[in-house]
């Protein structure tokens, strides 16, 4: 078991998962505009399990995508996080930035304000590299934040094989940050 990584932002606690997590997280796996950009909306045992895997991720490596919870009331808004992506991708193997947020938190910059702090983790604490990140071409929300965050796209698509042969959402975007350029852009 590697030592846990769980820091602050401004306004936010990014932590390892608690039990109370899953209750909320099913519903945002539920929520058909929260899961737009993405093949399937999950059902309460599909979160569940996606949960317990997180978990032991983070126990595992001691960073992942971490529950994100606001300081201010300790509610549970979603997660924001490094993983390592199974699937077989231009850029594999790589650690991937990823977010996914209730909507009623959306456009409040928490996105935003946790990946900051999270490619800070990435770099600085566990000595990344590189960071990546991908989406589907029609994540307009996602792909901006990544070029806020600094990122570059790479000039070629690709689809996601993960993602059915045909369906809308195959064709992604690939964003890249090294270590360096994020140094030298802060």
């Amino acid at each position: 078991m590697a030592e846990l990584i769980e820091f602050e932002t401004e306004r936010l606690r990014l932590r390892q998962w608690i039990e109370s997590d899953r209750e909320p997280f099913a519903r945002l796996c539920a929520d058909p505009q929260v899961m737009e950009f993405f093949p399937n909306i999950l059902d309460r045992a599909a979160s569940d399990a996606m949960v317990d895997r997180l978990q032991a991720l983070i126990s595992d490596r001691g960073w992942g995508f971490w529950a994100v919870e606001l300081k201010a009331d300790n509610n549970f808004i979603g997660f924001v996080g490094l993983h390592v992506p199974t699937a077989n991708l231009p850029c594999s193997p790589c650690v991937e930035i990823g977010w996914r947020l209730a909507s009623p938190y959306w456009g409040k910059g928490y996105a935003s304000e946790a990946a900051s702090e999270v490619l800070k983790v990435g770099f600085d604490r566990i000595n990344l590299p590189e960071i990546v990140s991908f989406t589907a071409t029609l994540n307009r929300r996602s792909y901006t934040l990544m070029e806020r965050l600094g990122m570059t796209r790479e000039a070629e698509t690709f689809e996601h094989p993960l993602v059915p042969e045909g369906h809308r959402l195959r064709e992604h975007y690939l964003y890249r940050l090294s270590r360096d350029k994020w140094q030298s852009d802060r």
